[in-house]
């Protein structure tokens, strides 16, 4: 069975299209080590400026400044369209919309505010060694009035002990006054 072809999809004689002329691309380099081919990269060059490569067959370089001519139209401030820079645009508009004072206002009033606290806290600072002295004192002359406190109340035995030892001694010796002057004058405790 023959087959016909039509011409309408294949052209005769056609050829290649050939890369841009901005960038000339190498042909790549083909190694072959036993029984696998592999295909290579061309080296990278420390100079960043220019990218060279020899010794793969073809020798080529591309100015870097090819690639940075293109691209850095679109952030650069000086080749804007409209001849306004950006940055110096964004600093006007923030210097019209911002006001220093309410800020230097604020910054006064924490200052002030700061201050006050400060004074406030060495005041009670002050006030705290005041209360911590006279607690100090207090606890002092209560340790002091507990002393004095145990010495009366030895002085007030000592003194109960001899007066009852005196009243027994003068009921014996003199029984009949001391019976007299019961009677004349009674003994609280009697009641």
């Amino acid at each position: 069975m023959p087959s016909s072809y039509s011409t309408q999809y294949y052209a005769t004689g056609a050829l290649p299209i050939p890369p841009p002329s901005k960038v000339p691309y190498p042909s790549p380099s083909y190694y072959a080590t036993g029984d696998s081919t592999y295909s290579v990269s061309p080296p990278e060059d420390l100079d960043a400026s220019v990218s060279s490569a020899s010794g793969y067959g073809n020798s080529y370089s591309v100015a870097a400044s090819s690639y940075a001519s293109s691209s850095q139209g679109e952030y650069d401030s000086a080749g804007s369209a409209s001849g306004v820079d950006l940055n110096e645009y964004m600093q006007e508009r923030f210097a019209a919309t911002f006001d220093p004072l309410a800020l230097d206002k604020c910054t006064a009033k924490q200052a002030q505010t700061s201050g006050h606290l400060n004074a406030k806290h060495r005041e009670l600072l002050e006030l705290q060694a005041k209360a911590q002295a006279r607690l100090a004192k207090t606890r002092a002359r209560f340790a002091q009035g507990m002393e004095d406190a145990r010495e009366v109340r030895n002085d007030l035995e000592w003194t109960q002990k001899k007066v009852a030892s005196l009243k027994a001694k003068a009921s014996k010796k003199h029984s009949k006054e001391y019976a007299k002057a019961r009677a004349r004058y009674p003994s609280p405790d009697m009641y």
